[in-house]
């Protein structure tokens, strides 16, 4: 089933580490978003910097006013990148602190009790975060901090509960070359939390408070089934505390036109990782995009029947730059999703306007489309339609 709370977009597509910046983006973006294809919520991103101004209740009060005055509400926190994810070269970094550091764990915190001061009555809010960490930060004794801090965290929420009556949910996500990156990587790793959180006696705080998040960008990049998915998830007793509504690039890598737009999209600021299936089912991967290689594939690529790029694109459209979109495989999540016994927060998250190739749209416009398409989508997800409806549409 789906919300019926507005459907969320992201705020981190927005630069923001100060309160100043924040308010200035909801005025300037999120409020006239609002009043174009409203009503909308507004899933902010609230940085470590802007988190140390909000331990101060003029300045929560300020926030929660801007919100206000602009009819807007927020459920839920993109709590995922915890630095500046505006700066030059963000790529690995995104990932850091992971939730092997006391420091993941305070920010997340911190979240959660301003989020729980933010919440509408009788809403509960969800926190994405970090798939524990990247590899290259995966040491001795990794999993092991992560389920501590993991475990702390629920403590925490369960506290947060017992004295405001609000409900946060934490939503782990997934991603491509990341600890946890595939549905499976990620069930097994619940598995162990759960036992963990049974042996220190938080197994219905656990239940409670943690599960993940579906960024359907990620998962398609993997070439995992959307249907396959929801169901693993489902079966393993992992809640999906949010649905991130994102698409990624597909290419023809015969098509050497295909290959050069791809090319266009490779960018210094964000982790752009590729992926190849050939005609048998075998995947191979990159950990980034680059215009050498798109030049000059290596093994595993080059006879390869499609790739996909892990590159947030406009929701709203079929193809992108000349190359195809993931969006038929987003029809199929929400449509898998609604076939859940509860509801999943959904946010759009396209955070890459700014780095996209060629000339940009007006940005509230572009957003509009997306909410509208979205919308549209879930709907058609409601329905027992073979086929979603939405717009379809052709950037660049």
């Amino acid at each position: 089933m789906f919300p019926t709370l507005p459907i969320s977009y992201c705020t981190n597509v927005h630069p923001g580490t100060t309160l100043a910046e924040v308010v200035d983006g909801l005025r300037s973006f999120t409020g006239p978003l609002n009043a174009t294809a409203g009503p909308v919520a507004a899933g902010l991103w609230l940085a470590e910097s802007v988190m140390d101004e909000l331990r101060d209740a003029g300045s929560r009060a300020v926030l929660a006013k801007t919100l206000g005055d602009l009819n807007l509400v927020c459920y839920t926190l993109n709590a995922f990148p915890q630095g500046n994810f505006h700066q030059k070269r963000v790529k690995e970094d995104v990932y850091r602190p992971t939730w092997a550091d006391a420091a993941r764990l305070k920010y997340t915190s911190q979240c959660a009790r301003v989020l729980s001061e933010l919440l509408p009555d009788g809403v509960e809010g969800s926190l994405s975060t970090v798939p524990l960490g990247h590899p290259a930060d995966a040491g001795e004794g990794f999993e092991a901090a992560c389920v501590a801090n993991l475990l702390e965290l629920t403590r925490r929420l369960d506290d947060l509960h017992d004295e405001t009556g609000r409900v946060v949910r934490l939503a782990v996500e997934p991603e491509p070359c990341c600890v946890l990156e595939t549905v499976p990587q990620t069930c097994d790793f619940f598995g162990r939390l759960f036992e963990a959180a049974d042996a220190a006696g938080l197994s219905e705080a656990a239940a409670r408070h943690l599960g993940v998040c579906y960024d359907v960008c990620h998962h398609a990049v993997e070439f995992e089934d959307a249907f396959d998915c929801v169901r693993r998830y489902r079966d393993a007793g992992v809640r999906i505390n949010k649905v991130h509504v994102s698409c990624a690039l597909e290419t023809d890598p015969a098509d050497a036109a295909q290959r050069s737009a791809l090319a266009a999209f490779a960018e210094p600021r964000y982790l752009h990782q590729t992926f190849a299936r050939s005609r048998s089912g075998e995947v191979a991967r990159v950990l980034d995009l680059t215009a050498e290689f798109c030049d000059a594939p290596p093994d595993g690529f080059a006879e390869a029947a499609v790739w996909r790029t892990h590159f947030h694109v406009p929701v709203n459209a079929e193809s992108v730059g000349g190359l195809r979109t993931t969006r038929p495989e987003l029809s199929r999540a929400l449509r898998a999703v609604h076939e859940l016994p509860y509801a999943p927060h959904v946010e759009v998250e396209t955070y890459t306007w700014g780095v996209l190739p060629g000339e940009k749209p007006d940005l509230v416009a572009g957003l509009s489309a997306e909410v509208r398409a979205t919308r549209d989508m879930v709907e058609a997800a409601s329905r027992p339609a073979e086929k979603p409806a939405g717009p379809m549409v052709t950037l660049g």
